[in-house]
């Protein structure tokens, strides 16, 4: 393409042959999509009509597990297509709404755990004061709080990145990224660098110095308790903290790919890492979650049906 010259549609360059294996990754990502979906709606049914699970830990939970819906329904259908299609072509309009669903997902990711890392400090720390600190509106404020600001942010990055001028449509992804389209342009983007800094901050190391922070005080009033009260802190906390670990890695690696020549890399390796953060932790969340908490387990395994017929089966039947 001609310098100075756009283009209406973006190609995904990461869609590397793999023959008709296209239709064993196609099967496989459909059911992995479908797990997907169904786990973390497992994860909201359970918390949104058990009473005894109106609490603000289990709350967030289930916002992270919305939160995993939105960002999957951003990337799965078009993946899907595009498994079956030669061309893998995507027009400007659905690359910015793609970036904007991913981007916005990925950030409220990662403001929701440092939430929740407040919310343990708070349980742990402050036990007298929680109920207190943590009241429905607090909750809520802190819950749109969570959503609000990385809309912002995504929505200034991406206003920005639609007036640049571009000088190629070649995205070397198999999703659309803002990085990625900034590397096309025709002019210096250092404006859009300085913003995507921001952004970074923001949603990824505001979060993280959070986690680290109250995980800190939480370890400082541990020290010296009783092993009891250690074992049911690590109970509350070591989901949150599997799920912070997983989605800092991915994250991590979806970063590095981004600023990372990925013709420089094994193409198999670089589709690997640029999935990573819009794949595991929406399929690790509600397994994390669902299997390690046992208030939520114990309501997960009442609502499958067997166990109900060995319930009745079971109970013991009164003598006339």
């Amino acid at each position: 393409m001609e310098n100075g010259t756009e283009s209406f549609y973006f190609k995904f360059t990461m869609f590397v042959n793999i023959g008709s294996y296209y239709y064993v990754a196609f099967v496989f990502s459909l059911l992995l999509y479908c797990f997907i979906i169904s786990a973390n709606l497992v994860i909201i049914l359970v918390i949104s009509r058990e009473r005894s699970l109106h609490e603000p830990m289990y709350m967030f939970i289930a916002l992270l597990s919305a939160n995993s819906l939105y960002g999957s329904t951003g990337f799965f259908p078009r993946f899907l297509m595009d498994l079956m299609s030669d061309s893998h072509l995507i027009s400007r309009p659905a690359c910015f709404s793609q970036i904007y669903v991913i981007y916005t997902y990925g950030g409220c990711e990662m403001t929701i755990l440092g939430i929740m890392a407040y919310d343990r400090y708070v349980a742990v720390c402050q036990p007298l004061h929680y109920h207190r600190q943590m009241t429905s509106r607090i909750v809520f404020n802190l819950m749109v709080i969570a959503c609000f600001f990385p809309n912002l942010f995504v929505t200034a990055i991406i206003s920005l990145s639609t007036k640049l001028p571009l000088c190629g449509n070649e995205i070397q992804k198999v999703y659309c990224a803002n990085w990625n389209v900034v590397k096309l342009s025709c002019v210096p983007t250092s404006v859009n660098n300085t913003v995507g800094m921001l952004l970074t901050i923001g949603i990824v190391f505001l979060p993280l110095f959070c986690v680290l922070y109250t995980y800190i005080q939480i370890v400082v009033v541990c020290w010296n308790k009783s092993e009891e009260f250690k074992g049911k802190v690590l109970q509350s906390c070591l989901p949150h903290i599997v799920s912070f670990v997983i989605n800092s890695i991915a994250g991590f690696c979806d970063i590095a790919l981004s600023r990372y020549d990925p013709d420089k890399i094994n193409p198999f390796l670089a589709v690997i890492m640029s999935l990573e953060f819009i794949v595991i932790p929406p399929v690790l969340n509600p397994l994390v979650y669902g299997l390690k908490l046992p208030q939520i387990r114990r309501h997960i395994v009442r609502m499958i049906p067997w166990y109900k017929r060995k319930s009745v089966r079971t109970r013991p039947q009164l003598v006339s």
